[in-house]
């Protein structure tokens, strides 16, 4: 018996070996029709280029980032008052070889593609790398009163610790003060990996070149947009599902998009939109103090201190049977 079994076993190892290269002897030929796929037909490749930005390492960046603007918060080391120059110390290091890096990679990439004269790209990866890391004072400024706002706006915050560890409009918003600094320095590429991460981790999409003053507070979030041209004011407080974004995508006369124009709208001081709400429109603006309803979708400006509601609904009872 043992030996019939170990003989039906080599017969079935044999039998999988002979299928077995029948179907990796097509793999060279896959390999092939892959390499010749864009020939004569338009695909991407990123082939004799310079190596572009690591995802990757811009995760990194942003721990890094999170950990210089919320010092003692995250990461396992106790940082106390007379710690924290050695600290921060450390980080800033860290931060300049890494960022200084990805930045560079980013110049280096736009050269080439463009064929512009790169002798001076590490050069200029550095500087503004320095650029950047002297705004991060500012961009912690800015969130701690987007931290006060949500504490403020929201009865179930506990603590403002409560707050920085887990709110997630918090980290949104952390990611594109930072990003958008990139964005205004006009670093290519790493903004929007940067944006998309937390796009990714929270459901908040926000574009880096938005432009948005102190006190935002993104209560729940999930499912917000705001767009590149989207202009935000202070203490703005925005819900769930909320959409700022373009109401058309105007063309030129070849029927290419018009790129650079204003197409997301304008939100004053102090407003307040509800959730699910939809604004759309470069020439949309909300005026200071004004209240959007839930599920509204609203396409042309409003005056400041107006409500904006739908009509309620008619609902219909019935008995259970």
């Amino acid at each position: 018996m043992d030996n019939e079994s170990d003989a039906e076993l080599k017969k079935c190892m044999v039998f999988n070996a002979i299928v077995d290269n029948k179907y990796r002897s097509e793999i060279p030929d896959i390999v092939e029709m892959l390499v010749n796929s864009c020939s004569g037909r338009k695909c991407f490749e990123h082939l004799d280029s310079a190596i572009i930005p690591s995802r990757e390492s811009l995760i990194s960046i942003i721990d890094l980032i999170k950990d210089i603007l919320f010092p003692g918060y995250f990461g396992d080391q106790t940082v106390d008052r007379s710690s924290l120059p050695y600290h921060i110390g450390n980080e800033i290091a860290q931060l300049f070889e890494e960022l200084s890096k990805q930045i560079t990679n980013s110049i280096i990439h736009d050269c080439n593609r463009y064929e512009q004269n790169c002798a001076e790209c590490v050069d200029r990866g550095q500087e503004e790398t320095i650029r950047f890391m002297k705004k991060l004072p500012d961009i912690r400024s800015q969130l701690a009163s987007d931290i006060i706002a949500a504490y403020e706006g929201d009865p179930a915050a506990k603590s403002h610790d409560e707050i920085i560890f887990s709110y997630p409009g918090i980290f949104a918003l952390m990611v594109y003060r930072a990003a958008h600094e990139l964005h205004e320095q006009g670093i290519s590429i790493l903004p929007r990996i940067m944006s998309e991460h937390a796009h990714n981790l929270v459901g908040i999409d926000i574009h880096p070149g938005a432009r948005i003053g102190k006190g935002l507070f993104i209560d729940h979030g999930t499912g917000v947009v705001i767009g590149e041209t989207c202009e935000i004011g202070d203490n703005v407080r925005i819900y769930q599902g909320v959409t700022l974004g373009s109401l058309s995508f105007p063309k030129d006369e070849r029927g290419e998009l018009i790129r650079g124009e204003k197409r997301h709208p304008t939100i004053e001081d102090d407003v307040i939109i509800y959730s699910n709400a939809t604004i759309l429109g470069g020439r949309t603006v909300v005026g200071a103090r004004s209240v959007i309803g839930g599920n509204v979708w609203l396409t042309k400006s409003v005056p400041p201190d107006t409500k904006v509601i739908i009509e309620e609904p008619r609902l219909i009872f019935k008995e259970k049977r």
